[in-house]
C-alpha cells in the first residue's frame, strides 16, 4: 500500500479473521494444518498447492548480518531492567537465545533464531510504546 500496489490476499479478510477467532481450536486445526478450517471453506477458490502450502514466515533471513543486527537491538533493550518485555519473558532465557546455546524453536520449526530475537525487540518496543502493563 505504501508504493500505491494494492495486494488482495484471501486470508486477510478482518471478517474472516474475526470469525476463526472465535472458533473451537479442533476446526482451527482442521486436517492437522494451521488454519484447518479457513482453508476447507477455501478449497473451491484456490489451488491445492496455495491451498494446503506450509507456512512460510515472514521476514526469512540466514544473513549473519541481520542475525547480529537484532541481536544487538535485543541486548541494548535488555540492558534497562525496567525492559518491559521482562514483565513476560525471563531475561535469562532472552540471554540464552541470543547467546545460541539451545536449540529450541520457540514458535516451532518456521520462526529461527533471528526472527525469534526480531520479535521480542518488537515485542519490547510495543510495549514500551503503548505503556503497556502486566496485570497479576
Amino acid at each position: 500500500m505504501y508504493s500505491a500496489l494494492e495486494v488482495r490476499v484471501p486470508f486477510c479478510d478482518y471478517r474472516i479473521a474475526q470469525y476463526l477467532y472465535n472458533v473451537p481450536w479442533e476446526f482451527k486445526e482442521y486436517r492437522g494444518y494451521e488454519k484447518g478450517l479457513l482453508r476447507e471453506a477455501m478449497r473451491d477458490y484456490l489451488p491445492e498447492a496455495v491451498l494446503w502450502r506450509k507456512k512460510s514466515p515472514y521476514p526469512k533471513t540466514h544473513h549473519p548480518a541481520y542475525l547480529a543486527a537484532v541481536t544487538e537491538m535485543l541486548r541494548r533493550r535488555l540492558e534497562n531492567p525496567a525492559a518491559p518485555v521482562l514483565q513476560i519473558v525471563r531475561k535469562e532465557a532472552l540471554e540464552r537465545l541470543l547467546q545460541g546455546d539451545d536449540d529450541v524453536q520457540w514458535y516451532g520449526q518456521l520462526m529461527t533464531r533471528p526472527q525469534t530475537i526480531a520479535y521480542f525487540v518488537q515485542l519490547d518496543y510495543w510495549m514500551e510504546r503503548f505503556d503497556v502493563k502486566v496485570a497479576l
